[in-house]
């Protein structure tokens, strides 16, 4: 079956919105301080970064979080090799990605390569000599389970459980805790407690923790020894 791009529309001109799921691809408050405190600290990145060190990422979108990790790894002063994988069932076509990350202009986003490799299609990019990005583009369901990778972190950025709930099935989380190294982590903007308990049947010690602008709640976990 051929991939389809997603289809948006833009709220305040620059915020696109899934017309799929009838949700925005990041906060109407501050997209870039939403991931640095929903993902990379969830994660306790940068502090964990390593030679090697593997993040994985359901729901690409506009690579909003893929730039902030390659920020973050780059500030840090990382020395080796950082991968990441993402999985994206509608990937954005150029234009739209384009104009969704015009937002972040202004934020010290290194966006040039991504917006120069750009292929709907998925793929390997490169994001800068030492960090690769993997993006697997069809239904997680099917291709998180054909994946050999274990990632040390995960951002579990699917649109929101309420909208896509195929995203957060208790199947997916249980492929989610088998694809997870020895001592990763994930993070989460939702709380709802049909994740976090899934989350739990897959593994995790789940936490429960203050979320970002609106959201009282976000959701972090480790891998049970």
């Amino acid at each position: 079956m051929q991939n389809q791009t997603a289809d948006v529309t833009w709220r305040q001109g620059e915020i696109p919105v899934s017309t799929r799921f009838d949700d925005p691809y990041f906060s109407l408050e501050n997209g870039l301080a939403e991931t640095q405190h929903v993902f990379l600290q969830g994660n306790d990145l940068p502090n964990r970064f390593c030679d090697g060190f593997h993040v994985a990422e359901l729901g690409f979108g506009t690579g909003l979080n893929a730039l902030a990790t390659l920020k973050a790894w780059e500030k840090n002063g990382c020395a080796g090799q950082l991968k990441i994988t993402s999985f994206e069932a509608f990937p954005l076509a150029h234009s739209d990605m384009a104009k969704a990350l015009s937002a972040f202009d202004n934020a010290g986003l290194s966006t040039t390569n991504l917006l120069s490799e750009w292929r709907p299609e998925g793929g390997e990019f490169s994001l800068s000599s030492t960090v690769t990005l993997e993006v697997v583009v069809g239904d997680a369901n099917e291709t998180l389970r054909k994946w050999s990778g274990h990632a040390d972190a995960w951002f579990l950025d699917g649109f929101s459980p309420a909208k896509n709930p195929e995203l957060w099935t208790e199947e997916l989380m249980q492929c989610v805790g088998q694809h997870t190294a020895f001592g990763g982590t994930f993070a989460t903007y939702t709380a709802a407690g049909f994740v976090r308990r899934a989350l739990e049947d897959a593994g995790f010690d789940v936490e429960r923790r203050p979320g970002f602008g609106r959201k009282r709640h976000m959701t972090v976990g480790i891998l049970r020894l």
